[in-house]
């Protein structure tokens, strides 16, 4: 659940902004953007920024990047992704009920819980 309460900094509202136009994001991406209206903004504001945006509920985590950097997403509701294994793309995916099931099944039962991540290659990198 969202927080409400808390005062939302201009930084803050930027990151909302920018994330609503890029789905999902990096730290260094959100800087290196960032930097373009607030040229004195450090790294670790950023940080700090998204990680409190995460703390109230209103960014989640998606996979890391392939070099392991952390990336966030402004989806917050239930859903999986699609992570292109040549570029790096990554998108959200809906993977319903009967899928989760057969995963399960074919674990013996195991519960699934959290987001599943399938990998491939995307459309432009195929060709």
């Amino acid at each position: 659940m969202a927080v409400q309460n808390r005062r939302h900094t201009k930084y803050s509202r930027s990151v909302l902004e920018i994330m609503q136009e890029l789905g999902h994001a990096t730290n260094a991406d959100l800087a290196h953007i960032l930097t373009n209206h607030f040229p004195d903004i450090s790294d670790t504001t950023v940080h700090r920024v998204t990680a409190r945006l995460c703390e109230d509920g209103l960014l989640g985590l998606a996979p890391h990047t392939v070099d392991g950097s952390m990336r966030y997403d402004i989806n917050t509701s239930t859903h999986d992704h699609f992570v292109c294994s040549q570029c790096g793309e990554l998108r959200d995916i809906y993977l319903n009920e009967d899928y989760r099931e057969e995963i399960s099944r074919q674990l013996d039962g195991c519960l699934i819980s959290g987001s599943v991540t399938i990998s491939g290659n995307c459309l432009h990198c195929q060709q």
